[in-house]
């Protein structure tokens, strides 16, 4: 049988009938009768989110970010990204069709938390931490819906190279990172220059463990009718 080949979005596909090209262009092969709303600004996630061909709304609630502070990094990032999805509890009442997607990702050394620096000086002082060592990343992620909730975390641990002095400044004066946990973003020039070695999820360092959200978002659309 002849091949039908198409070009989608930048990738190649191969099909072996007309009909087969025409279902995988209707159909996605995830099946969430629900509209998904990404509860997060980070560029980042909507990146990561679009990268897997679902579409999403994206809606922001401001919540704190206040935890107990005798709880280890991995439940911190599985608690705050609860929290955020409890802000939507009104609207998800409002509408039982919403799946609603938070998510919380910290950098921790040695059990100690590394949160969004305040100024270039925490930055540095970060930077400085993690240079030579290896941290570990968590990322804790919320699926509510107004009868499901589903959080799970994953972690990633991450070998920096020894940075110098420059190498911090140049980073901090060019990229800007106080708004990434650690002062860092794994995708930016100063991952290309100190990430020695990853151990688990990439796209978790990045703000979302896409692979194992895709997992989770198929149990949404097990034994479920279109709502």
């Amino acid at each position: 049988m002849d091949f039908i080949s198409d070009n989608v979005s930048g990738k190649s596909f191969k099909y072996r009938s007309m009909q087969n090209y025409y279902i995988c262009l209707m159909q996605h092969p995830l099946h969430i009768p629900y509209t998904i709303i990404l509860g997060s600004r980070s560029p980042r996630r909507h990146q990561l989110l679009s990268g897997i061909d679902l579409s999403f709304q994206v809606m922001i609630k401001e919540t704190s970010e206040d935890f107990p502070s005798d709880m280890h990094p991995k439940n911190v990032a599985e608690y705050l990204c609860q929290k955020k999805a409890a802000a939507f509890e009104t609207e998800l009442a409002d509408h039982p069709n919403w799946l609603v997607i938070t998510a919380d990702t910290l950098v921790a050394i040695h059990d100690t938390i590394l949160n969004k620096p305040q100024d270039e000086e925490e930055a540095y002082l970060m930077l400085q931490t993690l240079s030579g060592n290896m941290h570990t990343v968590y990322t804790g992620v919320c699926l509510r819906t107004s009868e499901k909730n589903i959080c799970f975390s994953s972690a990633t641990r991450v070998h920096f190279r020894r940075l110098l002095n420059a190498d911090i400044n140049y980073y901090i004066q060019h990229y800007k990172p106080y708004d990434k946990a650690g002062s860092y973003g794994a995708q930016d020039w100063i991952g290309l220059r100190a990430i020695q070695q990853i151990e688990g999820c990439y796209y978790n360092v990045m703000g979302l463990p896409v692979s194992e959200l895709y997992e989770q978002l198929s149990k949404f659309g097990e034994n479920t009718s279109s709502i």
